[in-house]
């Protein structure tokens, strides 16, 4: 018998955040309490459907799960195929990573006095229902790789934006910056508005 997929825990996380805008709450006590709700999202791991977890051999994914009509935020899928990893890159708007399953490592960089881009100390090991924040304002560049080199890692990523339309930079080394628009994995998104199923196994 297959698993029901519980696609209102995704729905639920998508109402609080958009309540949460709705209030026009400060980004500190947004970030708290998008990261609580996201918390609460990836302690279950029943609703995430198959095909937005599932890895790439030549590189990690990104699908869209959810974005705001007004484009305030979206919701996406990070899966990490085993010892994957992003560049050193930025986000430009604030941003919360959750730990679906495995286990990911988040180096945050800084710039030095001359600008440019280095590791900073306190690399963060964050396992299954770990979450991180950033932004411009608490620190917006970092480098995160998946753990684990035997296995997949998936996150769960909010950002007050469209995230896959925003123009950012990746810094290669070197002082080096290039912008890049990431886009996403999937055309289509999962479908979490079809309350007529959940009513009828209800």
């Amino acid at each position: 018998m297959s698993q029901i997929l519980r696609l209102d825990r995704l729905r639920t996380f998508v109402e609080r955040i958009a309540s949460l805008l709705d209030d026009a709450l400060p980004e500190a006590s947004l970030l708290e309490a998008g990261g609580a709700a996201l918390r609460e999202l990836v302690a279950h791991d029943d609703w995430l459907p198959d095909a937005y977890a599932r890895p790439n051999p030549e590189r990690y994914q990104q699908f869209l799960l959810h974005a705001d009509a007004r484009q305030r935020f979206s919701v996406v899928s990070f899966v990490w195929g085993p010892g994957q990893a992003t560049p050193v890159h930025d986000h430009t708007v604030w941003g919360l990573i959750g730990v679906l399953r495995g286990a990911e490592i988040a180096q945050p960089y800084c710039r030095d006095e001359s600008g440019t881009v280095i590791a900073s100390d306190g690399a963060r090991w964050l396992e299954t229902g770990a979450v991180d924040a950033v932004s411009p304002r608490i620190g917006d560049i970092h480098r995160v790789s998946n753990a684990y080199d035997d296995r997949v890692s998936v996150s769960i990523h909010v950002y007050g934006a469209n995230i896959g339309a925003v123009s950012r930079s990746v810094y290669p080394g070197e002082g080096g910056r290039k912008t890049f628009i990431s886009g996403y994995s999937n055309d289509v998104l999962p479908n979490i508005w079809n309350v007529s199923k959940e009513i009828a196994i209800s």
